[in-house]
């Protein structure tokens, strides 16, 4: 298991005020957060402060993070790619793209964003849960899963940790945590869906009490 950044150019690339966020007199905090974890309309597309403002495609953005785990993970024509928590597909849209021949398969527990995924692969997005993937063992070459886990509650956690390692051969995940009080209260402040708040040192032991052997990083609110 390696701790391998693919994630935090895209993640910088946001200008955060967070205390605007918690302290927002029409969506306060709780009502954000309330809102955001219905998954559908609000969380994905609705005000911008409650989650997104309008998740859309943007060509491109995705393909410096596709191409790094591509070619990372040695992806080519005919291997098998599933992204846990895929919302609308974005990012396995531009794998797609950029290894023609890729099967890439996507599951997420919002129908709303499956509705809303990049048409050209609605057909290979799945509405299911992280904690039961409907799949073989070792199924996939490549299994992954960004800014989602981080989501659940530590039963849950668990079994989707569990999940992954099952159904993939080569595994990565990507979640929030903080290194310090002031990263704790950005996240506290910023995250409406958020449930295992956790150090890296929690989070490696996670990993270890999983049996989860894939690679990691981890992504903070500075």
């Amino acid at each position: 298991m390696a701790y391998i950044d693919f994630l935090s150019s895209v993640h910088k690339s946001t200008q955060r005020d967070y205390l605007a966020r918690v302290n927002d007199p029409e969506f306060p905090k709780p009502k954000a957060a309330e809102l955001a974890k219905q998954w559908g309309f609000d969380y994905w597309d609705g005000d911008r402060r409650i989650c997104y403002g309008g998740y859309r495609y943007m060509p491109g953005r995705w393909a410096p993070v596709a191409q790094a785990m591509i070619d990372h993970y040695g992806l080519k024509a005919g291997d098998k790619v599933l992204d846990v928590g895929c919302g609308k597909g974005f990012l396995l849209y531009e794998m797609s793209l950029l290894v023609p021949g890729l099967e890439i398969h996507g599951i997420d527990i919002s129908p709303y964003a499956l509705e809303h995924a990049k048409e050209e692969i609605r057909d290979r997005l799945l509405l299911g849960n992280a904690t039961s993937l409907p799949f073989p063992d070792q199924y996939f070459d490549f299994v992954f899963s960004i800014t989602t886990l981080h989501n659940l509650h530590n039963y849950d956690l668990d079994k989707a940790l569990r999940e992954m390692e099952r159904v993939g051969k080569q595994k990565y995940v990507c979640v929030e945590s903080y290194r310090n009080e002031t990263e704790k209260a950005n996240l506290l402040y910023w995250q409406v869906t958020c449930e295992a708040f956790c150090t890296p040192e929690e989070w490696d032991w996670w990993f270890r009490q999983t049996g989860y052997t894939g690679d990691h990083s981890l992504i903070y609110f500075e």
